[in-house]
Formats: structure tokens, sequence, C-alpha cells
């Protein structure tokens, strides 16, 4: 008997290995400043614009080192698995989950393209207005939090070594 169950035992899948910073990018996400004191909708939309932000900050920080390629791949599908379980949870059909989670990873793509601008800088402003506001500029006090805060972020990032950064489980700097 314990023959058969080797063989027909799956491995672990190598993804979960990054289940700890996804959860980790999860709770950065959903820490309660970015929706209070940063004016960032807390509704469904709300919520992936922030998980998307904070996912590209960390997948921006994993490719300084070529060596970690691999666990922003993993985080990647973490994501795509993810977005895809939430779309299933809230009632979507299985025709439509394909092709939401496919927008999901289209705007991904495109905001790890905008939050490559520096940190105060204009372009970035303009990216986290249209993405977490949908275009309408939040007041001043809020815009300002959230740019700091992303500042911030990135700076404590940046300061943390990558291979280190993979295994985390806990954004450094993440306000709670």
């Amino acid at each position: 008997m314990f023959s058969l169950r080797k063989w027909f035992r799956s491995d672990p899948d190598p993804r979960e290995a990054r289940r700890p910073l996804w959860n980790a990018v999860v709770a950065t996400a959903r820490a309660p400043h970015w929706y209070v004191e940063g004016g960032v909708p807390d509704t469904l939309d709300g919520r992936f614009d922030m998980v998307s932000l904070v996912t590209a900050l960390v997948l921006h920080r994993i490719d300084d080192d070529p060596e970690q390629a691999l666990a922003g791949v993993q985080l990647t599908e973490l994501f795509v698995s993810d977005m895809d379980g939430q779309m299933r949870q809230i009632g979507f059909g299985d025709m439509v989950v394909g092709k939401q989670v496919g927008r999901m990873m289209g705007a991904l793509g495109g905001r790890l393209g905008a939050y490559r601008a520096p940190d105060g800088s204009d372009a970035l402003r303009a990216a986290l207005i249209r993405n977490l506001w949908r275009g309408k500029a939040p007041d001043d006090a809020a815009l300002t939090h959230v740019m700091a805060a992303v500042a911030a972020l990135r700076g404590a990032l940046a300061a943390m070594p990558v291979a280190e950064l993979v295994a985390t489980d806990r954004l450094p700097g993440a306000q709670g």
C-alpha cells in the first residue's frame, strides 16, 4: 500500500513557498491607512487596486535580483489564483472568470509599468489617481498620504535583500 501512495502522491505546489509573501502583500494592501487616511475606496475595485499596487512594488524589487526571477513568477501566479478564487467566491461563473482574470492580469501589467515612475513624480501621482480613484483626484491630504506611504514602502523594500523578501511573511515598513 505504501508504494502505491508514493506513486500517486502529488508533489507540493512550488508556488506555496511564496504563500507567506503573498499573504504579506494582501495584508499590506488591506491596511486601514490606505482606506482611511488615503481615501482609497474600500470596494472590490479599490481593494484590487491596492493589491495590484503593493504587488507591483514587490515585483519591482524582486526584478532587481535576476536570481529570484522564479519567485516573481510564483508570486504572480498566486495573484492569478487568488483573483480567480475571489471571482468564483462572489459568484462569477466559469465563462466569465477567465475573461475577468485576463483583464486583471492586463491591469496588473499596466500598473507594473506605471508604478515604475519615481516617488513624488507627476507620473506616479497621475498613475495613482487614475488607478486608485478612477481618475477623480482625492483631497490633497489623501493623495499626500498615499504618495508618502508608497515612497516609504518602496524605500523599505529597497533596503531589504531580495532573498529575504521572497521568504518573508511581513513586508517591511508595512503600516497597520
